[in-house]
């Protein structure tokens, strides 16, 4: 199946969810979500990834749900987890590495009736990931580099994700330059964009290219973190 583009139905069908949070809801409109959502997603999700290629040739990518392509259905069982049924906004991930998903440093989107999010590195770290990325930033060197790309990117009109501590931890100090980067707990660059770009296809996929191709260094950096993880 070819990708023309997400329906201009899309984003209305999304905020119909908004409207009509409920299991109930979304069974009786179950083939307008297959054809304006889910259809498309797979399209989306094998073209564009045969475009990421160009970037990252060991991209992983696959048009199934929890692999590129997110549940609609959140898991409200979990302790503190929100407990609307239905998600509003639909995400997509093409990672690098071979652990989880999440944890490896990945190209992701997702588009709701309010924005295009548009991003690449790890959002949250795990400890695995955690410990991985403090003893690569350790040496001065890798420090340097990453302050760089995230200037760079910074100046370029992109987003950093907020830092997560206060205090540096074990075997950090405020002598280290640049050791402000100590205090994350997840390393991604992000864009906001209006969410009508996913109705015109070819639009869509040059635009992300473009972006995820200056974004590209802060995935390289990334990657080689996930590599050092020591799984437990």
């Amino acid at each position: 199946m070819s990708f023309n583009g997400f329906s201009k139905k899309t984003l209305p069908f999304l905020k119909a969810i908004k409207k009509n949070n409920n299991k109930e809801w979304f069974e009786e409109h179950r083939d307008e979500y297959n054809n304006y959502i889910l259809n498309p997603s797979r399209a989306f999700v094998e073209e564009f990834g045969e475009h990421l290629m160009a970037l990252e040739p060991t991209v992983n990518f696959s048009p199934k749900i929890n692999k590129s392509l997110f549940r609609i259905f959140r898991d409200t069982r979990r302790m503190g987890a929100i407990k609307i049924p239905l998600k509003s906004r639909i995400g997509f991930i093409f990672w690098q590495g071979s652990g989880k998903r999440l944890q490896n440093s990945g190209f992701y989107m997702h588009f709701s009736p309010d924005e295009l999010f548009v991003a690449v590195g790890v959002r949250w770290f795990e400890k695995p990931m955690l410990d991985a990325y403090r003893e690569y930033i350790k040496d001065d060197k890798r420090r340097e580099n990453l302050f760089d790309v995230l200037d760079k990117l910074s100046k370029n009109g992109y987003k950093i994700i907020e830092k997560s501590y206060k205090r540096f931890p074990r075997g950090f100090n405020a002598d280290m330059s640049n050791v402000e980067l100590s205090l994350y707990k997840g390393m991604a660059t992000y864009i906001i964009l209006e969410p009508n770009l996913i109705t015109d296809g070819d639009k869509l996929i040059s635009t992300l290219y473009d972006i995820y191709e200056k974004m590209l260094p802060l995935q390289k950096i990334m990657y080689k973190v996930s590599l050092r993880v020591k799984e437990d």
